[in-house]
């Protein structure tokens, strides 16, 4: 089956369909995010060590790092990101930026196998990015859009990420380092959005054979209870074949959702992590009186 490695200086981990759902942690990012934007872009990274942690504790697998500020020295603050998270933590990084300078700085000063966010169906784009991603024996994430824009049509968005895969091939880059990002839409404009995305996600498994990504918080969007949906989406898409997700590991509906999709999809052995998650804590002597209370009968 498909593995897509990525990895550290120290710590490696697997994307796969026989491994445990990969959560992408998205915080540090500075879009949307005002108080961030102008730290990062005054060269104070205490907020970008801050979040860091907080995902990783919260259970992120990897961390998307982000340094998108208008006007800033964007390939500078990203590659100072990139090593400051890596000289505290050992968890896998995914370097994202549209700016092809800004992805070759923070490729060129990280320790490891990193993932590259991202490339896309665009041929100006894929000749551009394919040969960094070959270049520092990276994996990438391949996003289902093209000069043609964002197809509705899910058949469209296949051939776009099959027309990704093969250039990659073209350029030595494996199957297994392209991970496919079919594009989620909201299901609150498109009512079958989700229908289509679960189909499209399955459709890539079997056929495609690659694993997959997406933005997990674009299927709520303009709806209420977020969270809810964000929750019932990951735990479906796991189920028809999504192997991770770009999302906010500090929301707890959404891991929960998640830990529940690994427990059906046997790749928690003995329901571990969740037992450990979930199991109420022992309170000290409170077993004994649990076993003195059994056996006492009823109206002793």
């Amino acid at each position: 089956m498909t593995r897509t490695i990525i990895s550290s200086a120290t710590k490696e981990i697997i994307i796969g369909f026989e491994a445990p759902f990969c959560v992408i942690g998205e915080r540090i990012n500075p879009t949307g995010r005002k108080l961030l934007a102008e730290e990062m872009a005054h060269g104070d990274y205490s907020r970008v060590q801050s979040d860091a942690v907080a995902q990783i504790d919260a259970g992120a697998t990897m961390l998307d790092v982000n340094a998108g500020i208008p006007l800033a020295d964007e390939p500078k603050i990203l590659a100072d990101s990139i090593k400051l998270i890596q000289s505290f933590t050992d968890i896998p990084l995914s370097i994202d930026s549209s700016i092809v300078e800004a992805l070759e700085a923070g490729l060129s000063v990280y320790q490891g196998k990193p993932l590259v966010n991202s490339v896309t169906g665009e041929e100006e784009r894929l000749e551009v990015v394919l040969p960094l991603v070959k270049k520092y024996g990276a994996a990438v994430v391949a996003i289902s859009n093209d000069e043609t824009g964002i197809s509705e049509d899910p058949n469209e968005r296949y051939k776009v990420a099959k027309k990704i895969v093969e250039r990659a091939a073209d350029y030595g880059i494996k199957r297994e380092d392209v991970i496919v990002d079919p594009l989620i839409m909201p299901v609150g404009a498109i009512n079958l959005a989700g229908r289509s995305a679960l189909d499209l996600i399955t459709r890539l498994r079997t056929e495609l054979q690659v694993n997959t990504t997406c933005g997990a918080s674009n299927i709520s969007f303009g709806l209420p209870n977020r969270h809810g949906m964000n929750a019932a989406f990951l735990s479906m898409a796991a189920g028809a074949g999504m192997t991770s997700a770009i999302m906010n590991p500090l929301h707890p509906e959404e891991m929960t959702a998640i830990l529940g999709a690994d427990v059906m999809n046997g790749v928690d052995p003995e329901c571990r992590k969740w037992i450990k998650k979930f199991r109420e804590p022992i309170i000290p002597g409170a077993e004994g009186r649990q076993r003195r209370a059994t056996r006492r009968r009823p109206g002793s």
